[in-house]
Parts: C-alpha cells; sequence; structure tokens
C-alpha cells in the first residue's frame, strides 16, 4: 500500500507496520476545539490563595485584603454588616476546592473550577433516562481503557508497549482510579481501532482500513488476562457507520464487547480523511444504538456501551435528536489534546453543555505533556460535574 502524510497532522501522522496509516486523533489545534478560557461566574482567587495552593488545594474563594478606612462600629453600621453576611450567604455559591498539582497553572485551575460550576448549574444532568438494566456497567462502574491498535507505535498505548507491559501499566492506572474514588469499582478495558482511516483510498474508495478477524481475536486474548472489556472503535472514512458496523456483529454479540464511534475521520464531503475534521450525526448515533440494542435482545446480553468521540461543536451534530435505549448505554467522550485549561474548556464547551447521557475524558501521555504539563490526575477529573464514567488513555 502506498503510504500518505497529512500536512495537517503531520507531527503526529501514523507510518505504521503493513502498511497501516492513520491520524492520531484529537487535533486541539483545530480553532473550534479552543473555546476561550471559561471564568464567567468564577470568585476572584487572591494571591494569597494561589500561594496556599502549592501546599495542597485551590478555592475559588476570594482572599481577604484589609482597609485603611477606620471601620464604623455603630450600631446601624453592625447591623448592616449582620445583613449583607445572610444575603452573601443566601446568594453566593459555595466555594469550590480543586487540587493542587505542581506545574498546574492559575489558568488551568480557574478553567477547572469553570468547567464544574457550569456543570453544577446545568439543569439538564444527570441526564433523564429509563432506569439501569440489570448487568449495566454505568454508572456503577467506572471504565478506564487503553487506546490503540497492536500495529502502530503511534496510535496509542495499545501498541506502544509490549502487551504485557501494556497491561502492566493499565493495572497501574487502574488502581490509581480506584484508590481516587473507592466507592466506583474500576473496570478495565482495551479500546480497539478496528477500522482505521487512511490516507490512501484502498480498492474500494473508502479511505479506511478493517482491522482482521485475527487481529481483533489476539487484543481479546489479552482483555481476557485482565477481565477488561474490548471496545471496536470505527474510524468510517468515506464509508459508512451503516456500511461497517454490520461486519463486526460477530465480535458485538460478545457480551464483553462494545463500540466506539470515531466523527473526527467521518468524511461526509468526500475529503481525505486528516485534511479536515469529520462529522457524525444523530442519525448515525441512533443506527448504531438500533444495531446494539437489537444484539442485547437477541442474545439475551448485559446493556451495551457505545462511546462518541468528540472534541469540537461539529463533529457530532443534531445530538438532541438520539434516542436513548436502556440496552445501550452512551458516552460522549473529550477527546481533545493540550493544556490543561483547554482539556477542561473543551470539555465544558462540548460535552458538558451539550447532555447525551454520560461522559468521557480521554487522556494523551505524549501529547498532553510534551509542553511540559504534568498528566491530568484522577483528582483533578473527579470534581467535574458531570464526573466521567469512562476514561481512555491513549
Amino acid at each position: 500500500m502506498q503510504h500518505a502524510s497529512f500536512d495537517k497532522y503531520r507531527p503526529a501522522s501514523v507510518l505504521a507496520s503493513l502498511g497501516l496509516f492513520a491520524v492520531l486523533t484529537a487535533c486541539a489545534a483545530n480553532s473550534d476545539a479552543r473555546p476561550s478560557a471559561g471564568t464567567e461566574g468564577i470568585a476572584t482567587v487572591g494571591a494569597q490563595t494561589m500561594r496556599a495552593a502549592d501546599k495542597g488545594t485551590v478555592s475559588t474563594t476570594a482572599s481577604s485584603t484589609a482597609s485603611s478606612t477606620p471601620k464604623d462600629t455603630s450600631t446601624k453600621a453592625r447591623a448592616r454588616d449582620t445583613s449583607s453576611v445572610r444575603k452573601d450567604t443566601v446568594t453566593k455559591d459555595p466555594p469550590i476546592t480543586v487540587p493542587s498539582v505542581p506545574g498546574r497553572s492559575r489558568k488551568d485551575s480557574l478553567a477547572l473550577v469553570s468547567a464544574i460550576k457550569a456543570g453544577l448549574k446545568n439543569t439538564r444532568w444527570p441526564v433523564k433516562a429509563a432506569p439501569a438494566l440489570p448487568g449495566s456497567i454505568l454508572p456503577g462502574r467506572r471504565i478506564v481503557a487503553y487506546y490503540g491498535n497492536p500495529l502502530s507505535r503511534k496510535m496509542g498505548i495499545l501498541g506502544e508497549l509490549p502487551p504485557k507491559e501494556m497491561l502492566a501499566r493499565l493495572d497501574k492506572e487502574v488502581a490509581a482510579w480506584q484508590r481516587a474514588d473507592p466507592s466506583t469499582p474500576v473496570q478495565p478495558a482495551l479500546h480497539l481501532i478496528a477500522v482505521v482511516a487512511q490516507g490512501s483510498p484502498g480498492r474500494d474508495g473508502k479511505y479506511r482500513l478493517r482491522m482482521t478477524d485475527s487481529l481483533i481475536e489476539t487484543v481479546a486474548s489479552w482483555a481476557a488476562k485482565k477481565n477488561a472489556l474490548v471496545f471496536l472503535d470505527v474510524q468510517v472514512g468515506l464509508s459508512t457507520v451503516k456500511e461497517e458496523l454490520p461486519r463486526l456483529v460477530p465480535f458485538l454479540k460478545r457480551p464483553n464487547f462494545h463500540l466506539g464511534l470515531d466523527p473526527e475521520f467521518s468524511m461526509k464531503s468526500g475529503e481525505k480523511p486528516g485534511t479536515k475534521i469529520g462529522t457524525m450525526n444523530a442519525s448515525d448515533v441512533n443506527f448504531a444504538i438500533g444495531l446494539l440494542s437489537d444484539l442485547v435482545t437477541q442474545y439475551n446480553l448485559p446493556p451495551k456501551v457505545l462511546v462518541v468521540h468528540r472534541f469540537t461543536r461539529g463533529m457530532l451534530t443534531g445530538s438532541r435528536n438520539i434516542h436513548l435505549d436502556p440496552r445501550v448505554q452512551v458516552v460522549v467522550n473529550m477527546d481533545g489534546w493540550g493544556a490543561p485549561w483547554l482539556k477542561f474548556d473543551s470539555y465544558r464547551a462540548y460535552v458538558e453543555a451539550d447532555p447525551v447521557q454520560f461522559t468521557g475524558f480521554k487522556l494523551f501521555y505524549h501529547n498532553d505533556t510534551k509542553k511540559g504539563h504534568p498528566l491530568l490526575t484522577p483528582g483533578e477529573l473527579l470534581p467535574l460535574t458531570p464526573k466521567p464514567v469512562y476514561i481512555q488513555y491513549q
């Protein structure tokens, strides 16, 4: 197969063995992936408070400053002060405290607080849906997944390390999340890109490469060693969700197999994958929900999980027309990479502000940290509202 590369994504492009080509997902450099830093509704953070943050936490409560004006100690003044305190107690939001991590900036902390406050004020969370069916994974468990493809070291941690080393590292992440939130059991998962967008058209001109059954079985064998779930991720290229999913049914009818859709590489206008960010709409998601729900009924399976990646507004259109079904649990996964403030703002703008059902958050071992930012920790993500129940590492 002829190799190709995309100029826009050249720093993160993949030229894998066996002719496999794929673009590293979530290009945070895209303008739509950079919402302005949200500070609306955030109390001013005093310098004294920020200095204290180096030792533990950051609070949105403003630090007090001394006034050079003599205090009015009259009875009326005391009454005014008391009235003011009562009024503030009723009208002001409670202070929000977030973890302090060495290397985090004030901008990062404010963006996290802004995302938390926005979620708390959004009355559409939690999403109203039918009660969870027996055997449902969410929200009773939190999924922690390793993402990638064994044929490429650059598409994610799933293929970057030898299987034994990769699984051992996944164990450590699972343990970290379990320590951070002991009340929510952690479910490990392997998230395989099973249909990979390509820079060349291939025989049928669809600009995608389907992974072999044997490769999927290999990843399934790794998952079995850790009692992990398997997600099959689909980058359709110039194909469609309706065309790609039926081939995966023999795997999706297994109880531990689930599905992921990546709108970034759904090129509905005919462009090559990677030349622009693609899109899916509610009808694509509804088709996947329908297929999965039918499998649950036909094979008496526990409910399936469907992950939809998103880091721009246009990647998922008409989301309010998504038809929820208790047999399928839908996660919109914040898939962008970059500085912590950008990731928090993207979560707020493209996931929290547009409720579907559940939320996820993606962490990039390399792209998130290449400018010196420490990788976001479980303690920083758990205060988000809504709280992510699917965590993906690439």
